[in-house]
This record gives C-alpha cells, sequence and structure tokens, in this order.
C-alpha cells in the first residue's frame, strides 16, 4: 500500500497555519473594536452636539490664521481648553470657565492641546484685545512680556525702509525694533492674529449646568 498523506491543514505546518489565522483574525477584530469605541463612538456622540448659542463660526481671516496657528506648532505649547475648578485653578489663572463640547462646534480638527508651555489660549482674544499687541507678541514676544519664553516668529515679518498705506506696520517697542526700517506685517501674521483675537468664549454656556450651593451638594 501507498503512503498515506495528512488531509491538508492537519499536521505541524496545518497547525502553524491555524494558529497564525487565528492571531491574525483576533489581531484585526481588537483593531477594529478598539476604533469602533474610541473613534466611530465618541465621533457620533460629539457630532450631534450643537454650537454654543453664542458661538460664532471662523471668518475667512480666522481660520486662515487657524491654519497658520496648526502648521506653527502652536498646539504642542498652549492649550484651548480651561478645566473644571475641581480638576485645576484654570478660572483663578484668569483662563476663564471650563469648556464645553459646544465651543468647539466649528473646530475642524480640534486643537485643544496637552501641553502648557504657555498660557492657555481659550479666551486670549478676550484678554488681548489689541491687534498691535498680538503682532508685537509674534513678532518679539519679549516686547510685551518680559522674560517669555517663546520663540520670536520674524519670518512672518517684514523689515521695510518705508511702509506703504496697505503696509501693517508694527509698533514694536524701540529696544525690539530694527535699525533703519519699519516691521511690517505679513499676510500669515494678520490672520494669525486675527484668529487669536477670535479666540473668545466668555459668553455663558447654555450646556454648563449651574453651580449648586455647596451644602445642596453635600446632602448627596
Amino acid at each position: 500500500m501507498g503512503a498515506r498523506h495528512p488531509p491538508p491543514g492537519v499536521g505541524i505546518g496545518g497547525d502553524v497555519v491555524n494558529r497564525v489565522a487565528v492571531i491574525l483574525f483576533g489581531a484585526v477584530g481588537v483593531l477594529v473594536l478598539t476604533s469602533l469605541t474610541f473613534v466611530v463612538v465618541p465621533y457620533a456622540m460629539f457630532d450631534a452636539i450643537p454650537p454654543e448659542a453664542k458661538l460664532s463660526p471662523y471668518t475667512e481671516a480666522q481660520s486662515r490664521g487657524r491654519e497658520v496657528y496648526a502648521s506653527l506648532g502652536c498646539v504642542y505649547c498652549h492649550t484651548q481648553q480651561p478645566r473644571d475648578p475641581a480638576y485645576a485653578p484654570d478660572g483663578q489663572r484668569g483662563w476663564g470657565r471650563a469648556s464645553t463640547p459646544g465651543d468647539y462646534a466649528y473646530d475642524t480638527p480640534h486643537l485643544l492641546g496637552t501641553m502648557r508651555t504657555g498660557p492657555d489660549l481659550f479666551n486670549i482674544g478676550a484678554r488681548q484685545q489689541s491687534e498691535q499687541w498680538q503682532l508685537a507678541h509674534l513678532y518679539n514676544p519679549r516686547a510685551v512680556v518680559p522674560g517669555s519664553i517663546m520663540p520670536s516668529y520674524r519670518f512672518l515679518f517684514d523689515v521695510k525702509a518705508s511702509a506703504s498705506a496697505k503696509d501693517v506696520v508694527v509698533n514694536v517697542p524701540r529696544e525690539f525694533a530694527p535699525a533703519g526700517g519699519v516691521v511690517v506685517a505679513k499676510a500669515d501674521a494678520v490672520a494669525l492674529a486675527q484668529y487669536l483675537l477670535g479666540l473668545d468664549h466668555t459668553y455663558a454656556s447654555q450646556m454648563m449646568e449651574p453651580a449648586r450651593p455647596a451644602e445642596e451638594a453635600s446632602r448627596e
């Protein structure tokens, strides 16, 4: 009688193939489940949340400035998410109330940030309402904030011997101004300043529950 051969999939080689298939399908299953849990479901939940009643969409200039903000990596040193007083004294720092999902209805992608090498910028437009301040701060942060460790973004500006009527001239303090010229903001600098000025979420939130007296909360 001739030698018998095991059917396909049986034996050492087949056992290895079966195990690899189980591991492969298991890994794909875990990936799909994780994506559904942490990406698809949260997106579906928050996509249905309406914007805060007094939140305005970005203007064209602010949208361009937001792109510049993202391209410069500002999100690596600044957050835009003041936290609840129960978790951090952000309100005492002058950064405003805790943010809500509706505050970010027009943000794609979100620029929440994870580090605070610099201050939170959720309400920088309310704290610093001057375009000149914003531009001077971008040109040289030390010109308006002594001791600042923020880098200068001078490539967003030109230095001209004289400015034309259409130029946006930046009033830099004398000790920081270039010799023999005036500082003129480029289009990206102006757009970035407009975006920062638009970061004003000082309106009352319709999504935030009103604070309850401490005695009432303690009875729960």
